[in-house]
């Protein structure tokens, strides 16, 4: 424990910067504040920075990715004169299922490139991880309530990953990252039952036309 702590009191200060702004985005992410997108924007910034300066440039390429979502997801949540906010809203089970199975095809496809192109450890799990991180940014953009289900298997399994790979203080992180994403679950599903009331109380209170 000593050493982990030790290792986070240590990081240089853009990483550090880039770690902070990173749980900052999912906390404020939780609590559906727009301002979320603003501490990712810095975070991939900072992180597509460091991983391609240490020649981790898929990684570098995947938050080019993160901050566009960044970008689209802060236009998104944004209320704007004439647009209607964003809110929180539930997927047919039926659509989360075929979804899976198209992304489960895509991990097995990348995972098998992967394991016979490059040296990358657990090609298929990594590739997994990868390709439904994607969707799950893709998720919170759209305020889907379902996205922290998807972050919490993600980061489930990267906590095994991390573990196996001896980076202890990133499984840490990741840990951390399970329970804000459960927390996020359960703000959002208040947040939804909470519009959904009020929307019913709308539509009560309107007098009916005879």
């Amino acid at each position: 424990m000593q050493a982990i702590v030790e290792y986070y009191t240590t990081l240089p200060f853009w990483e550090l910067i880039a770690v902070f702004t990173a749980l900052l985005y999912v906390v404020l992410a939780a609590k559906e504040s727009i301002w979320c997108w603003p501490a990712a924007l810095i975070s991939t910034v900072i992180y597509t920075a460091i991983f391609y300066d240490v020649y981790l440039w898929m990684d570098g390429l995947l938050q080019v990715y993160y901050f566009a979502m960044a970008i689209y997801g802060w236009y998104c949540w944004q209320s704007l004169a004439g647009k209607k906010a964003l809110a929180i809203q539930q997927w047919p089970v039926s659509w989360h299922i075929k979804a899976i199975v198209l992304l489960s095809v895509l991990s097995l496809l990348v995972g098998w490139f992967m394991a016979n192109y490059t040296p990358a450890h657990f090609p298929y799990i990594d590739a997994a991880t990868t390709v439904f991180a994607v969707f799950a940014t893709y998720l919170v953009a759209k305020k889907v309530l379902e996205n922290w289900i998807y972050w919490i298997a993600i980061d489930a399994v990267s906590i095994y990953l991390y573990i196996e790979k001896q980076l202890m203080p990133t499984a840490v992180l990741f840990v951390l990252y399970v329970f804000m994403a459960i927390y996020g679950y359960i703000q959002w599903s208040k947040r939804m039952t909470m519009n959904d009331n009020a929307l019913e109380h709308e539509r009560d209170s309107v007098p009916s036309s005879r």
